[in-house]
């Protein structure tokens, strides 16, 4: 889906841009080598590297619940 029509950005270069440490717009537009042009693309952009900071802490703390049921229990 495209985010910027400006730029022809698509949801796929925000999450490429994300997994290659894109924290901010700024860095995704970096990444792809353009700038922000209206604006309008912004707030979906914050959208999406949030969701895809979010399901990154879930897959974190999902290994890590799996990880918990391996340790010694107390007794």
């Amino acid at each position: 889906m495209f985010v910027c029509s400006c730029n022809m950005l698509t949801d796929t270069d925000v999450e490429t841009a994300a997994r290659n440490g894109a924290v901010r717009p700024k860095d995704v537009y970096e990444s792809k080598g353009c700038r922000a042009q209206c604006g309008n693309c912004v707030p979906g952009v914050v959208c999406l590297l949030r969701q895809i900071a979010r399901q990154g802490r879930a897959t974190i703390a999902d290994t890590m619940h799996g990880h918990a049921d391996l340790q010694p229990q107390a007794m």
